[in-house]
């Protein structure tokens, strides 16, 4: 896998511009999906961010959605306890409320009312978010973990990889326990091989990337 040294700021510059070209611009009343996956240490946010403000400038409207949003209630994720790692891959994302409140209102056709989130973890209460209009011609940009094994219908999507040692070097002591489930997601769901780009990222200030990939 070859390999570019890039900044976060141009990555997101050369994605939104990959986004806008006439060969990849949505239909007329259509929207444009975008994932970035990557572990929580990956911190996927910083680089949907990033390409929100870079599709911004362009005159596009965007909306960021994290998928940490989604989680289920913990009365669901902890069913076989609180550190199940078969149930943190299978069972801790409601990816059923992903599919029906933010995939199939920008399907073609779709209302583009797309819900941001669902369910908050910290107090496992239901956020009651307002719904947001996402205009026809918007991106959806989608971030967070293990997306990529959900055949979610992107547009462009990115991986952000961390090795072994750096993804436990950057995870917190008491997520440490879900290394196994990002094994098992890299070993079963080959997260590189799937994405359109992937992203080194073990020193988060000096990451490389592979390019957009031709399919």
């Amino acid at each position: 896998m070859q390999l570019e040294a890039i900044t976060w700021q141009r990555m997101a510059e050369r994605l939104a511009a990959h986004l806008d070209d006439p060969g990849t611009a949505p239909e007329q009343g259509s929207w444009q999906r975008v994932g970035i996956d990557g572990a929580p240490a990956a911190e996927t946010g910083v680089l949907a961010g990033n390409l929100a403000d870079a599709l911004r400038l362009s005159g596009r409207p965007v909306l960021v959605v994290a998928a940490e949003g989604f989680l289920r209630p913990a009365s669901l994720r902890f069913e076989f306890g609180r550190q199940d790692v078969d149930s943190y891959l299978g069972g801790w994302y409601d990816t059923a409320a992903l599919w029906r409140e933010v995939f199939g209102p920008t399907d073609p056709g779709g209302t583009g009312r797309v819900l941001p989130d669902l369910w908050d973890p910290v107090s496992d209460r239901a956020t009651r978010s307002p719904y947001a209009e996402l205009p026809p011609g918007g991106v959806l940009i989608v971030h967070g973990p293990l997306l990529l094994g959900h055949w979610f219908p992107f547009d462009l999507s990115v991986h952000i990889r961390l090795s072994p040692g750096a993804l436990a070097r950057r995870t917190e002591e008491s997520a440490r326990w879900t290394l196994p489930a990002f094994a098992r997601y890299e070993a079963e769901t080959d997260p590189a091989s799937a994405a359109d780009a992937v992203v080194r990222a073990d020193d988060a200030r000096h990451p490389a990337w592979t390019g957009i990939r031709a399919r």
